[in-house]
């Protein structure tokens, strides 16, 4: 384990990355990949209620596997873009791994 690699980080991963019915905890929110200083897509994010501390669930994902990914935060169902769920650092609720 690396000197800023504590337990409670090994199992964060992104929206993107986590397997359909997953639920977890919304950690925080960062500009898309290769974008570093491109804040929009995060901000609006933030506008719709993807927030620190929310639940969110993988509902299905499009045909293949692929994009647009059905998630659920609250009583609210988003179709986001496989750029959109990138932003979106999260918590898996139990100890299994992210996917």
């Amino acid at each position: 384990m690396t000197a800023n690699a504590s337990p409670a980080n090994q199992n964060r991963c992104f929206v993107d990355q986590l397997g359909k019915h997953r639920v977890a905890t919304i950690v925080g929110l960062r500009p898309p990949l290769g974008h570093p200083h491109d804040s929009k897509v995060a901000s609006r994010l933030a506008e719709l209620g993807f927030l620190p501390g929310e639940s969110v669930t993988v509902l299905r994902r499009g045909p293949g596997g692929r994009e647009p990914l059905a998630v659920q935060v609250g009583e609210t169902v988003f179709a986001l873009r496989a750029l959109e769920a990138a932003c979106i650092e999260v918590h898996p609720d139990n100890t299994t791994p992210c996917a």
